[in-house]
């Protein structure tokens, strides 16, 4: 038999936001693409018109442009398979659905809502199956002629897939290895809908993963219960040859106690759980992402890599490309992955640090706007020196404001433990002395002024913690910040001069 190329895909609804766990999915679907050499496609299912958000569709294919998941085909990327919206595909889907219809492996039924509810309400666990569809109102129990007639004055009907009772289907999953599902405990599954004309998840997803040659179907575990539904339509359309393989990944937990992350846990401890800002278009309501929090695409993609998955080694820092060379489904863990969203900031702080200055400047500059700093107004080079010397301070590009004020604004206060601890009777007239040292060095860079600094401090027979730390509070307003002199050589001699004699004023 011909190796078939690998052919997976990822397959969002545009109901809303994508969450991190969709992102991991598509992630996971990639990384197995590149590491087999196979294609990726976009699918947008998008066949429950009520649940239809605006928006939502092109908010994934930006997030995951972002991220840097690449698609081969699919909605916004071409591709031989198309169309690849199923609302674009309802005739295609029509004729798989009569073909069960004749081949007695489907059936339809006219049961209104009230006549399903009351069902429930006389049938403690009511399911719609082997054991009750004879005492409902379907083509299994109407004569072809009633059948007929209801159809054609416009009686709105659903198509049910006919499952036999008492049969082990076998799931052969390439993570949690053989999984046998009875179909006893299976209910007859609503295929297609007359009243949108479209079909649900199960039969659009079948057709179209046959049809589009889906070698693998890599997906979240909440879809394993529905996976026998999924043999057996395979086996009823007579594809059980190409049925693809399925890999269904644990879930995403809650950082603390148990269950399945939520938008809430995200608000409540102050992380994303959407990869892009999200505006509810219903709602109103806005919630973080983690573009505009400040992560670095590829720390949001190595910190969800390892979220379920292992390479075999105590290895953390991977880029893309190394993630793709390692990549296995055989190490995704059956468990659900805690989801430690301290780690997704150490990894972006990681990345921070290992950016170039010139990179980090292009993303400095509207943080410095943004505090009403014209950034213009300062060369390239000057921003690439002044994060170079804070950004191992930092997790977020907006946290080097707060390490790196004092390079583009002189100080208006000072704080006022640093002052009582540090600034004496003694340090205006210390100060006014280093004031004159200062304006004789002519070469103001780090490491001369430094040497003529520190002689004079010690000549002098000074404290010098004391008068180091005077001479910080003096030019950055507070005892903190990067070494002394490299702070002064980035200011020049006439601003240090100018801010030391501020101080002395006001202090």
């Amino acid at each position: 038999m011909t190796q078939r190329k690998v052919r997976v895909r990822f397959a969002p609804s545009p109901t809303g936001a994508l969450h991190i766990g969709g992102v991991r999915t598509a992630l996971y679907n990639y990384l197995f693409a590149k590491q087999q050499g196979g294609d990726l496609i976009l699918r947008i299912e998008d066949t429950d018109s009520q649940r239809f958000v605006p928006g939502a569709e092109a908010y994934i294919i930006e997030a995951l442009t972002w991220l840097g998941i690449k698609f081969d085909e699919g909605v916004g990327f071409g591709g031989e398979y198309g169309p690849y919206r199923q609302s674009e595909r309802r005739d295609i889907y029509k004729k798989y659905v009569n073909q069960l219809l004749e081949a007695g492996c489907a059936y339809i039924a006219f049961d209104t809502p009230e006549e399903l509810e009351a069902k429930r309400k006389e049938i403690p666990n009511f399911q719609y199956d082997a054991s009750t569809r004879m005492q409902m109102r379907n083509s299994l129990t109407l004569s072809a002629e009633e059948v007929k007639s209801l159809i054609d004055a416009g009686r709105q009907y659903v198509v049910r897939v006919k499952i036999e009772p008492n049969e082990d289907i076998h799931v052969n999953d390439l993570i949690r290895g053989e999984v046998v599902i009875n179909s006893s405990i299976l209910d007859d599954k609503v295929l297609y809908k007359s009243a949108d004309q479209l079909p649900t998840y199960h039969l659009a997803n079948i057709v179209d993963d046959h049809l589009m040659e889906v070698t693998h179907v890599i997906r979240g575990e909440e879809w394993l219960p529905s996976a026998p539904l999924h043999v057996l339509l395979y086996r009823y359309f007579g594809w059980a040859d190409t049925m693809p393989r399925f890999a269904h990944l644990a879930l995403l937990l809650k950082p603390e106690g148990n269950g399945k992350l939520s938008k809430r846990d995200g608000d409540r401890l102050g992380f994303p759980v959407f990869p892009l800002e999200w505006h509810d278009p219903k709602s109103g309501e806005i919630s973080s992402g983690y573009r505009e929090s400040g992560y670095l695409p590829e720390a949001v993609v190595n910190f969800l890599a390892l979220l379920g998955w292992n390479p075999g080694n105590d290895q953390e820092v991977m880029g893309m490309d190394e993630l793709i060379r390692s990549f296995d489904l055989s190490r995704c863990s059956k468990s659900g992955a805690k989801f430690d969203y301290e780690k997704g900031k150490w990894f972006n702080h990681h990345y921070i640090q290992e950016k170039p200055d010139e990179e980090l400047v292009a993303l400095f500059r509207p943080v410095l706007e943004a505090n009403g700093v014209d950034a213009s107004a300062y060369d390239g080079d000057y921003l690439a020196r002044v994060v170079s010397l804070v950004k191992g301070r930092v997790n977020f590009v907006k946290e080097l404001w707060e390490q790196a004020a004092f390079f583009f604004q002189a100080p208006t206060s000072y704080a006022e433990k640093d002052v009582k601890k540090r600034w004496s009777e003694d340090t205006p007239r210390i100060m006014t002395e280093l004031m004159d040292i200062l304006r004789g060095i002519e070469d103001f860079s780090s490491k001369p002024s430094e040497e003529v600094v520190i002689g004079w401090i010690t000549e002098r027979g000074y404290h010098m913690g004391n008068v180091m730390n005077a001479f910080r509070l003096a030019v950055v307003g507070q005892c903190k910040g990067p070494h002394m002199f490299d702070i002064t050589e980035l200011l020049g001699k006439e601003e240090t001069l100018a801010r030391i004699e501020k101080a002395i004023e006001r202090l």
